[in-house]
């Protein structure tokens, strides 16, 4: 007969691997927002902040905070009486009465004391995108998956790069010809950071868009060749096609940072002063020389543009080449088939475990 401890073995294994949609009635009330509790309630005290003013001297803001920790309190303490709770008891679980209280209480504090809409707004819509990224973090597994991802930092990053030299040699040649292109260097040198940043995010995003629209293909096929166990539900094909985007991000920031490196050391060895002043470029806002067996390199915010540029395009690149180029495709398909593979084959022995539990339950 199944046990609770061997359940929540399996259950445990799903949110290590960032799929806690896999466990059955798995519910925000219950399993999300209840997790986040300690990090609901921090943020739900130290909102009686809003009860203050600067204009007012420090002995009434300190009563006024101690006065909106009160009115705080005691909202949650009547909610909990409501719900027949304990007045002063942790709610076990997240409806939507309670995270209405957590969105709106403290929004009412600036109202009350200095009738200011905008603030009351502003509160209010902070609360509600902290419960809608908490729900997304805990809700699709997210820190598990990362945390997984980190974990394996050191085997990525050697699959990366192996298959980076093996699969996209002439990628390697035409982006040295892009680093040593004068319009090149005239383009990102002058680039502010934040528009550089803005794009590497946007290539990101571009990437993972074109991952989310071939993934449901592929995990088709993964479910087949598994071939046990009920079809996965539509919630539970989206924790795992999330999953699935962290990992081929992981794996493609891992790339661009490789390739980031490599043409910061290769401009320092081939892009010396004397070419900056030949190219008209800047050095930038820093710029540091130093000798080497007698040749001076020289390293420059300038040399960090360009080098962190070409990473961007290759990181897109070799996003893309994960779902399209057939070298790129087969090995990345074959190591994460076997991992699904027995992860498939976990659920059908969890639910065969829950079901011969239900006659002791009900």
């Amino acid at each position: 007969m199944a046990t609770s401890a061997e359940l929540n073995r399996y259950e445990q294994r799903f949110r290590r691997a960032g799929l806690p949609l896999f466990i059955e009635d798995f519910s925000p009330t219950h399993d999300i927002f209840s997790r986040a509790t300690p990090v609901l309630v921090l943020v739900f005290i130290a909102e009686m902040i809003g009860a203050t003013r600067l204009t007012w001297t420090w002995w009434q803001n300190l009563l006024a905070a101690l006065g909106g920790l009160a009115v705080l309190i005691a909202g949650f303490g009547l909610l909990n009486g409501l719900r027949g709770r304990r007045f002063f008891s942790f709610p076990t679980r997240f409806g939507v009465p309670e995270l209405a209280v957590f969105v709106l209480l403290p929004a009412l504090l600036p109202l009350a004391t200095e009738v200011q809409l905008r603030q009351f707004f502003g509160v209010a819509i902070g609360n509600l995108l902290l419960v809608g990224m908490v729900y997304l973090v805990v809700g699709y597994g997210l820190i598990g998956t990362t945390v997984w991802g980190v974990r394996r930092l050191g085997t990525e990053l050697a699959n990366s790069v192996a298959s980076l030299v093996r699969a996209l040699p002439l990628l390697l040649v035409f982006s040295l010809v892009l680093f040593v292109n004068t319009e090149m260097w005239q383009v990102f040198a002058g680039m502010p950071i934040a528009f550089i940043v803005v794009l590497a995010i946007a290539f990101s995003l571009l990437s993972d868009l074109f991952l989310v629209l071939r993934l449901p293909k592929e995990l088709d096929a993964i479910e087949r060749d598994a071939g046990s166990g009920p079809p996965l539900r539509r919630i539970q094909r989206l924790n795992l096609s999330v999953s699935l985007v962290i990992r081929q991000w992981l794996q493609g920031v891992v790339v661009s940072a490789g390739v980031g490196l490599f043409f910061v050391g290769f401009g320092m060895l081939a892009i010396s002063r004397h070419i900056y002043e030949n190219w008209g470029i800047d050095t930038g806002g820093w710029s540091h020389e130093f000798a080497l067996f007698g040749y001076k390199l020289l390293i420059s915010a300038a040399l960090v543009k360009v080098a962190a540029g070409i990473a961007t395009f290759t990181g897109l690149y070799y996003s893309i080449s994960l779902m399209t180029d057939a070298t790129y495709r087969a090995e990345w398909l074959d190591n994460i088939t076997d991992e699904l593979r027995e992860l498939f084959t976990a659920r059908t022995e969890y639910l065969e475990l829950r079901a011969r539990q239900v006659p002791t339950e009900s």
